[in-house]
């Protein structure tokens, strides 16, 4: 199944808006699932079991094409690997790992970052250029986030106190930039549903035994329906549909504007916690949607070329 013609090449329109909205939110509702997982569940068990699901779903689909271009994917074995283990494999372990001894918030502020390390990384490793509107994009959206974060409170900021588990998540984070800037160079020609099943493939060779050490250490799996419910949520949901997304996404942006993206994830956060918490939406809520909304436009204009 080639994916080449759901990759339209051109501007940021309305399927760019279509490939960039789910993942944010099926990512948000992973750390809130991660989160409320984490004493029944360790986290090498939670992030492979997502993973073996998500790849028994998408192997039927991506079998032919992972056939078709594995030359290709020997051609670009070096940077298929880092792919699999920087986005697939480290990034969620490391979200799990952090998310036992950390807050939601924190996580949220360390995750607004991705948007800036993937054009810092990309300026210094990449050769990526940096442009004035992307930046006051990047800086406006952040606003926004934080916003969010502080609760419209900037005050708290100077009281903001972070946890062991901090260190971990942004090491996630800078996981997670990596993964996008190194998709980036994969060609556009590769099937990138093969793509997907290919680095779940590489990174459940690495799993599978640090779960089984996992176990060996005493930390099991505390089965129940809610368990079964939210690993089945994880491997259909953040899993393939994000990921593919996000994938495809990269191919048609850019990896600074896919990255961008990420931004969403509070957003979404706070609307699930409407739906499922009952919270309520408070004015610092609209205005940090709204920075964020605005920092999407800056930085991802239809006249921008891709890089």
């Amino acid at each position: 199944m080639s994916t080449s013609h759901i990759i339209p090449k051109g501007g940021f329109g309305t399927t760019g808006l279509l490939l960039l909205l789910p993942p944010p939110l099926f990512w948000a509702g992973n750390f809130i699932v991660g989160r409320a997982m984490h004493e029944a569940v360790p986290p090498f068990a939670l992030s492979m079991w997502r993973w073996i699901i998500a790849f028994l779903l998408l192997l039927p689909f991506a079998a032919p094409a992972m056939r078709r271009d594995l030359p290709r994917y020997w051609q670009h074995r070096w940077t298929i690997l880092g792919v699999s283990l920087s986005g697939v494999f480290s990034f969620n372990t490391l979200i799990y790992l952090g998310l036992r001894t950390t807050t939601a918030a924190n996580a949220l502020l360390l995750n607004s970052f991705i948007p800036i390390l993937v054009v810092l990384f990309g300026a210094l490793f990449f050769g990526q250029v940096i442009r004035r509107v992307q930046v006051a994009g990047l800086l406006i959206s952040l606003l926004g986030v934080l916003t969010i974060v502080l609760q419209g409170d900037w005050y708290r900021l100077a009281s903001f106190s972070f946890a062991k588990g901090d260190l971990i998540i942004f090491c996630a984070m800078i996981s997670w930039a990596f993964y996008t800037l190194w998709l980036r160079k994969i060609p556009a020609g590769i099937d990138r549903i093969g793509l997907m099943g290919t680095q779940m493939a590489l990174a459940l060779l690495v799993l599978v035994p640090c779960s089984l050490w996992e176990h060996s250490t005493g930390a099991a799996v505390q089965w129940s329906a809610q368990v079964a419910g939210a690993l089945a949520y994880l491997g259909i949901f953040p899993s393939v549909v994000a990921y593919l997304l996000y994938n495809f996404a990269v191919a048609r942006l850019g990896a600074a504007q896919a990255g961008l993206s990420i931004h969403l994830i509070p957003v979404f956060g706070v609307l699930l916690a409407v739906l499922f918490l009952g919270e309520q939406v408070h004015p610092y809520h609209v205005l940090g949607i709204a920075a964020i909304a605005c920092g999407l436009g800056c930085a991802s204009p239809p006249c921008w070329p891709r890089p």
